[in-house]
């Protein structure tokens, strides 16, 4: 067990205390999504984590990643081994705190002390280990959820990487899992709590292969959390920013793929609105390079009242941008996301005004690998107006289809 005590500066005095049996990395900063937040000005956001070194529990590792810096014992450090009653100072003249580590009979998480595993000879960066085939480092333990790796930090919350021991689900198998946890700041905010919870409520309503897996949502210790498949793959921003343009029969390939997934949610009664089809939100899986469409926290009903301007620049609709997405509002942003998958460009580069200034339009007549029958696809899908695009999915899927 760890205990770090916030101490009193002036007379050394504890001020608060916090305790961790189960946690392999323990992340210190102003930000609310730590585990301990201290609102000082001094201290950065993510100002510095622990980590846990064997599965002992007993030797401990300061990593600094504040802009200010860290002192461990009144020496200004970038990373360095932790004693027992060290103390850890966030920026100098910042927070001090005291540094505890306690033997304890749940220091050992239960998937190692079951086995009795060292997990020694296991290749850097293996997730399990290769002797009992347990996990080798569990950062905490959310419910049944054992967390194995942060796998990014937004606005709305932390996704991590999750790992379901069968003995404890309801599962007849083990399972890796995607779990969202909703940021504290944002559970205070009416409407940040609305997209979360309604991701959760729409992805249980959804079954099909183009997007994940409903699993589980909950709340615990006054955090929400929303459990789904892994899909193991790359989102198309960054595939193309890495690897550069595809071919005009991939791209019209994976937007066929993204339609139809479209058509499936613009079926249901009432019908759903995606709301923020983009790059980023496209996944092309490993094993058979299949898209899958991410980030259900935007979908919208038809017919419910106007809400608040979602969408990202470039790939948003006019009417969209007004707060009154239709069902052809995610058929538009298909035109902007082949511009991006084609060009490597952000597709705002090429809107430009049309019709003397009257109005703005995709302007791709000197992009090569845009076929003259590609262009006028996209023109059309992209036309200001909703009623003089595509009237629904499966009309711009024959269209593109056209186009191979």
């Amino acid at each position: 067990m760890v205990r770090l005590t916030l101490l009193d500066s002036q007379r050394n005095t504890p001020l608060q205390q916090w305790r961790f049996e189960n946690e392999f990395v323990i992340r210190i900063g102003r930000s609310p999504d730590n585990h301990i937040v201290l609102t000082d000005t001094l201290v950065s956001r993510h100002h510095l984590e622990l980590r846990c070194l064997n599965s002992n529990r007993d030797s401990w590792q300061l990593i600094n990643q504040g802009t200010n810096g860290t002192f461990l014992d009144g020496v200004l450090v970038a990373q360095s081994l932790l004693s027992d009653g060290s103390l850890i100072q966030l920026a100098r003249g910042g927070p001090i705190l005291k540094f505890q580590v306690f033997q304890s009979v749940l220091a050992t998480p239960p998937s190692t002390a079951s086995v009795g595993c060292t997990h020694r000879g296991n290749p850097p960066n293996n997730l399990f280990c290769i002797h009992c085939g347990q996990p080798i480092s569990v950062q905490r333990t959310i419910r049944q959820y054992q967390i194995l790796r942060t796998l990014g930090r937004g606005g709305m919350g932390t996704t991590f990487l999750a790992w379901e021991p069968a003995e404890v689900s309801q599962q007849r198998q083990p399972r890796l899992v995607v779990l969202k946890e909703m940021n504290a700041d944002m559970a205070k905010i009416a409407k940040a709590q609305e997209l979360f919870e309604r991701e959760a409520r729409i992805l249980k309503s959804l079954h099909h292969p183009g997007i994940p897996e409903y699993y589980d949502f909950f709340v615990e210790a006054g955090k929400k959390y929303l459990a789904m498949q892994l899909v193991h793959g790359q989102d198309l921003e960054k595939r193309i920013l890495s690897l550069g343009p595809v071919t005009p029969s991939q791209a019209i390939g994976w937007m066929i793929q993204t339609c139809e997934v479209l058509d499936y949610i613009h079926s249901h009664k009432p019908p759903l609105i995606h709301r923020d089809i983009k790059p980023a939100n496209l996944m092309a899986r490993t094993a058979d390079n299949s898209i899958v469409v991410l980030d259900f926290g935007a979908v919208k009903e038809i017919g419910t009242i106007p809400g608040t301007r979602i969408g990202a620049e470039g790939y948003s609709a006019p009417e969209q941008e007004r707060g009154q997405p239709l069902t052809q509002s995610d058929l538009y942003a298909i035109g902007p996301t082949l511009i991006f998958l084609l060009t490597g460009e952000n597709p705002f580069n090429f809107y430009r005004p049309q019709n003397r200034g009257r109005d703005y339009r995709f302007s791709i007549d000197r992009v090569p690998t845009i076929t003259p029958r590609l262009r006028k696809v996209i023109e059309r899908v992209t036309e200001p107006a909703p009623g003089d695009r595509y009237s629904n999915a499966r009309e711009l899927i024959t269209a593109l289809k056209a186009c191979l």
